[in-house]
C-alpha cells in the first residue's frame, strides 16, 4: 500500500476546504493542504471551526479515486473513516476517545446520574467537487485541538476540549499530522474498496451513544445500533424503528 502523498503549507487561508475544492483541478491526488490558521473554518452544518492557534491542526486532503461519480466509491463514510483513524491517534496520547455519529471526535463526561456531556476535540468536514458526470475529486477537511489554552476553548460554542489540556502537556503538531497521515493512507485503499465495512467493528466499539436515548434533527429515541453502510438506526418513541443517514445527534 502506498504512503504516498504530497504537501501543500499556507500560512494563513480562510479555509483549507475552500481552498482545495476552488484549486483542486490543480493538484494531484492525495495532496494535503494545511494552514497555520484559517480565517473562516467551517465545519458540518456550516458551523464556524476556530482555528487562530498555529499550533493546531487546519487541513484537507485532497482525494482522486476515480474521475466519475461512481456509487461504489465510499465517499459517505469517508468522514466516518477519519474519525476511526484519528481517534487511534489521539488514544496514543492515554486519552480515552469516544465517537458520536456520524463523524464527531472526543471525549465524554458521565455525571453521577449518568448524563452524558461530550466535549469535541475534532471537526471533520468532507466535500464533493464534480462536473456532470465527472468526478473533479473529494476533499476531506480535519480541525484538530492540539493546543488551546482552557480561556480560548470556552469561547467555543459548543462543549470542546483539546488535547494539551487533556494530558497536561503541550502536543508536536507536526509529528502528530505525520502519524495521523501515515495511519489514514496506510489503510485508504482497503476502505476505498471495501468501504464502512472494514471500519464498522472498530467505530462501534468507539461509539458511546448505542443504546442511549438520543435526539436526531428533532427525532427521539433509542440509539440501535450502526448499520452496514454507516446509517444509523433508532427505535422511535412510538416502537419504531426508524434509518436516519444525516443529522446532528444530542444523548440526552
Amino acid at each position: 500500500m502506498s504512503l504516498e502523498y504530497k504537501t501543500v503549507y499556507l500560512k494563513e487561508i480562510s479555509s483549507t476546504n475552500s481552498y482545495a475544492l476552488s484549486n483542486i483541478a490543480d493538484f494531484e491526488d492525495k495532496t494535503v493542504i494545511i494552514a497555520d490558521k484559517q480565517t473562516n473554518g467551517r465545519g458540518r452544518l456550516d458551523r464556524k471551526w476556530l482555528s487562530d492557534g498555529q499550533d493546531n491542526v487546519y487541513m484537507s486532503i485532497i482525494l482522486k479515486p476515480s474521475n466519475r461519480f461512481e456509487a461504489s466509491i465510499p465517499f459517505v463514510n469517508i468522514t466516518q473513516y477519519m474519525a476511526v483513524i484519528l481517534s487511534r491517534i489521539l488514544e496514543k496520547y492515554n486519552v480515552d476517545i469516544k465517537l458520536k455519529w456520524p463523524n464527531d471526535v472526543g471525549i465524554i463526561n458521565t455525571t453521577s446520574d449518568n448524563e452524558i456531556h461530550f466535549k469535541k476535540i475534532a471537526g471533520i468536514l468532507s466535500e464533493v467537487s464534480t462536473q456532470g458526470q465527472k468526478l473533479n475529486g473529494f476533499v476531506l477537511g480535519l480541525g484538530v485541538n492540539l493546543n488551546f489554552s482552557q480561556e480560548k476553548i470556552d469561547k467555543i460554542d459548543q462543549p470542546a476540549t483539546s488535547l494539551n489540556l487533556l494530558t497536561g502537556k503541550s502536543i508536536n503538531k507536526d509529528a502528530f499530522i505525520e502519524d495521523l497521515l501515515s495511519e489514514f493512507f496506510n489503510e485508504y485503499e482497503v476502505f476505498i474498496k471495501k468501504g464502512f465495512s472494514c471500519i464498522k467493528a472498530e467505530y462501534e466499539k468507539k461509539s458511546f451513544f448505542l443504546g442511549r436515548d438520543i435526539i436526531v434533527d428533532n427525532k427521539k429515541g433509542i440509539a440501535e445500533k450502526v448499520n452496514s453502510d454507516g446509517s444509523l438506526m433508532i427505535k422511535t418513541e412510538d416502537n419504531n424503528e426508524r434509518i436516519i443517514t444525516i443529522g446532528d445527534l444530542i444523548c440526552y
